[in-house]
């Protein structure tokens, strides 16, 4: 069995992310699955903008903790548009043994708290 790819480990992620906003009201305007480019959704939620970046985090890295110059880039660019900013981890792990990678059609954990707001505090 081949691991899953980093590109397709983030479109795993974007999906899990995409559903839940979805079901939380999101209107997309834009959709981004690059790999490092940021946002990769750019949506309205009560007409108000939002900018959100995300990332796939596999066992034993900490889906809680963004990259703070990656966000602080992405906050900037979304302060020109006032948006408001979010960071959404996703946490994946092979269910099996979290040490393994994850593999196509194979079983796996997932760990998503939702949006987290990126601010201007360092």
């Amino acid at each position: 069995m081949t691991p899953l790819s980093p590109q397709e480990l983030h479109n795993l992620a974007m999906n899990i992310v995409g559903k839940s906003l979805e079901e939380s009201g999101y209107e997309f305007m834009a959709v981004n699955s690059q790999l490092k480019k940021h946002p990769q959704f750019v949506c309205l939620k009560d007409k108000v903008l939002h900018f959100i970046l995300v990332r796939a985090v596999v066992y034993p890295d900490n889906p809680h903790e963004m990259d703070a110059e990656t966000a602080a880039k992405m906050k900037a660019h979304a302060d020109k548009f006032e948006a408001h900013t979010y960071y959404a981890g996703v946490g994946l792990h092979n269910i099996e043994d979290p040490s393994l990678p994850l593999y196509l059609n194979a079983p796996y954990t997932v760990t998503y708290v939702g949006l987290i707001p990126v601010s201007d505090e360092k």
